[in-house]
């Protein structure tokens, strides 16, 4: 670009202002000049043109901005003050909605309205907001001033939690003092904060009841049943059978434990999932025999290899297969399927038991959840064991689909998306 240009006209504005503001250096400069001519020295003279200059220069380059630092540049910087507080708002993810001492909405950022439903402007903030810890929120900072903060719990269309807080914009008195109501969303925090409490809860009733058992029994041996041969060899075999239900429960609950410390870690192994099924087929005959049952193979020749951990994917299928016997055995046998589609590489696990109602369905990975508790437990359930099943499958970036029908049987089908040859 010429200097005549934008950059030209800019430069030239600079100087001139950096003039300006050394006048009074120059001024002294060119007195000390005129001093010394008028004294007719030759010598002098050269010193004097040498001196103006110099003291010039040092004025002018005191006074420039660097330029080589493009963090502070004189051109980028106004840039920034170009942008409206309304434009920055409207881009923040939380709801902000500014109102006036009488509770009148002056501004809503399309945040708020997408969380709230159409908030208009000139309506009244506490006819929306109707819950006595908003009001009392509300009212509070519009009386003294003073920031404020509460819990708030939004249930329709669906039950989300935020933290709401109300700060004093401006220090104008009167009709023009304005208002900031901002939202954090604190939905996911508690909905982690619940599962962890759920959790804990679930577990500690699930040690409780075996360990309340094995109390019981120890009690009646020292007692009533000290020199009872028969009750004491039954109430040690019950007592074996809690005690290995306790070990079951821990080995699941550290094997979950350690899934969730590993989901952020990328899986990068090639894994074969023929030779997965196959060794899970053969561990899982001897149950299935047992059972009165028939594992059935149904799988496509060659390797099938995905990206995976191959001892988490064997945990996997091993479980699918051990559940689809024990609650599907009236059937008579499992189908153990692979396959290659459109969608990826899909391996399901088949039975045709009783079934599972819809309803149960959505919750089936949960942890601790039972169709039925009693047939869980007599089967040697814990309850963790598709929570497991998900967690694997959730760091392998793969997914569980469930398909049953009551009365015909169920199906779980584990689907990888990226198939690798």
């Amino acid at each position: 670009m010429s200097i005549w240009g934008q950059e030209g006209r800019t430069l030239r504005q600079k100087l001139l202002g950096r003039l300006i503001q050394a006048r009074f250096v120059l001024g002294a400069a060119a007195f000390i000049t005129a001093l010394v001519l008028s004294s007719e020295a030759s010598g002098w003279l050269s010193f004097a043109v040498l001196m103006l200059v110099l003291i010039t220069v040092v004025a002018l380059s005191a006074s420039l901005p660097r330029t080589d630092n493009p963090a502070v540049s004189p051109v980028s910087d106004p840039a920034i003050f170009r942008l409206s507080g309304q434009q920055l708002a409207a881009q923040l993810p939380d709801p902000l909605i500014i109102f006036d001492h009488e509770g009148t909405i002056l501004y809503v950022n399309p945040a708020a309205s997408g969380a709230f439903g159409p908030l208009t402007r000139g309506g009244t903030l506490l006819l929306h907001f109707r819950a006595p810890e908003m009001q009392t929120l509300v009212q509070s900072v519009v009386a003294d001033g003073m920031a404020r903060s509460v819990d708030y719990t939004e249930r329709v269309p669906v039950e989300r939690w935020y933290r709401a807080t109300v700060l004093l914009l401006d220090q104008l008195g009167g009709r023009d003092r304005q208002y900031l109501l901002s939202f954090r969303d604190q939905t996911e925090a508690h909905r982690l904060e619940r599962m962890r409490s759920d959790f804990i809860a679930n577990a500690s009733h699930e040690l409780r009841t075996p360990l309340a058992s094995l109390s019981g029994f120890i009690e009646t041996l020292r007692g009533p049943a000290r020199n009872d041969e028969t009750a004491r060899d039954n109430f040690l075999e019950i007592m074996q059978k809690q005690a290995e239900r306790m070990a079951r429960l821990i080995d699941d609950l550290l094997s979950l434990s350690r899934i969730e410390m590993k989901a952020h870690i990328a899986v990068k192994d090639q894994v074969d999932l023929t030779v997965v099924l196959d060794h899970v087929a053969d561990a899982m005959r001897p149950l299935a025999a047992d059972l009165g049952l028939e594992i059935e193979r149904n799988i496509d020749p060659g390797p099938v290899i995905v990206l995976g951990d191959r001892d988490e994917l064997t945990q996997v299928f091993q479980n699918l297969v051990e559940n689809a016997c024990k609650y599907g055995q009236s059937g008579g046998k499992v189908i153990v399927e692979l396959k290659r589609d459109g969608d990826g590489i899909k391996a399901t696990v088949q039975d045709f038991g009783p079934g599972i109602p819809d309803e149960h369905i959505p919750r089936l990975t949960e942890r601790f959840y039972r169709i039925d508790v009693e047939t869980s437990r007599a089967q040697k359930g814990t309850g963790l064991g598709l929570a497991i099943v998900k967690h694997i499958l959730t760091r392998h970036r793969a997914r569980l689909v469930v398909r049953s029908r009551v009365g015909e049987g169920s199906s779980f089908t584990v689907v990888f998306g990226q198939q690798r040859n």
